[in-house]
């Protein structure tokens, strides 16, 4: 079946939408509370707003790795090959903004809750800055040859691209964080969010902006351009929104501006999966780095099953805790002791 390999990229592309959206204000929460200024409790409250679904949000960044290495197996192998470095640090990223997660309740001393913040922040930093490098170099082209090796050192993949694409993202979710205290929260975090939104939201999705007429400047697909205007327009309406006090319209529709600009994105992409600046006739396409036509059919009838179901229980997470969050519901740091002789 032809049509299967362009399906898979498609779901692939809105694996990635759905991780940018929901892992997004997951990460510029975390930078905010280890690399920004505040009150112990106001920390705990803003880690209160992420606690009951960040978990949850890294798994579409594991589902759209595990649907590239399957779908596109070719595609995987050149990618990750290429950036195993950059990849390696994400991960160690990922793991201590976890650990940091889990463990700074449980820290006795302020020094210590000081260091696990800052584990917190630098992990939300490096993985969203690597994230955003890893996507754009998948969009405007590595150094690969023929055989879809790497071509230059360990260190061939750090250029301007990555870069561009590694602040689009950082500033993005920075954004996204703000837009999401000012809907998830009551009180002085609500209002000094809101504040910082209306500054800074046209500076902080420029780079995105930037990354995406990058791709559709180089590419000549109409559709890409239409699904852009989209993205403009509704960047508009979450600032018209955002500043008239209607919040909740404002946040989906930043969350529209991120969905439209990386399906852009893709879409001038299309057909190719990763571009080689070596050479065009060295890219890697849809036709070209797709699995079988078997293994495809096979992970759409068990993605026909199992993607409904990961909606329908995050889809409910956020329902059950869709409550505004206050530092008055947040109580005094306590020293919980053991009973149990």
């Amino acid at each position: 079946m032809d049509w299967l390999p362009t399906l898979w990229f498609i779901v692939i592309a809105v694996l990635w939408c759905g991780y940018l959206f929901l892992e997004g204000f997951d990460l510029g929460v975390g930078m905010l509370i280890g690399l920004g200024g505040s009150t112990e409790k106001r920390k705990r409250l803003l880690l209160n707003t992420i606690g009951p679904v960040w978990d949850g949000n890294e798994v579409w960044l594991l589902t759209a790795g595990g649907a590239t290495f399957a779908a596109f197996p070719h595609w995987y192998a050149s990618l990750f090959s290429a950036l195993y470095i950059p990849l390696t640090i994400v991960l160690v990223a990922l793991i201590f903004r976890a650990v940091a997660i889990e463990y700074r309740g449980k820290a006795i001393t302020a020094p210590t809750r000081k260091a696990w913040d800052l584990a917190l922040g630098l992990g939300s930093l490096v993985a969203a800055f690597g994230v955003g490098a890893m996507l754009a170099l998948t969009t405007l082209g590595l150094p690969l040859n023929e055989n879809g090796d790497r071509i230059g050192g360990p260190f061939a993949w750090l250029n301007w691209q990555a870069i561009l694409g590694g602040t689009a993202v950082v500033a993005f979710c920075w954004i996204h964080a703000l837009a999401f205290l000012r809907l998830k929260t009551d009180g002085k975090v609500r209002h000094q969010a809101g504040k910082l939104v209306g500054r800074w939201l046209p500076l902080a999705i420029l780079p995105l902006v930037a990354w995406a007429l990058l791709v559709l400047l180089d590419n000549d697909s109409a559709i890409a351009w239409a699904v852009m205007g989209v993205a403009v327009i509704s960047l508009l309406v979450s600032m018209m929104t955002g500043r008239s006090g209607r919040e909740g319209i404002s946040f989906i529709a930043l969350g529209i501006t991120l969905l439209a600009g990386v399906a852009a994105i893709f879409t001038a992409a299309y057909p190719v999966v990763l571009p080689s600046s070596i050479d065009p006739a060295f890219d890697l396409t849809v036709a070209n780095a797709s699995s079988s036509s078997y293994t495809l059919k096979l992970m759409s009838i068990v993605a026909a099953f199992g993607v409904p179901l990961v909606l329908a229980y995050q889809s409910w997470s956020y329902w059950v805790f869709r409550k505004r969050l206050r530092e008055e519901h947040i109580p005094e740091t306590h020293r919980v002791v053991s009973i149990i002789k």
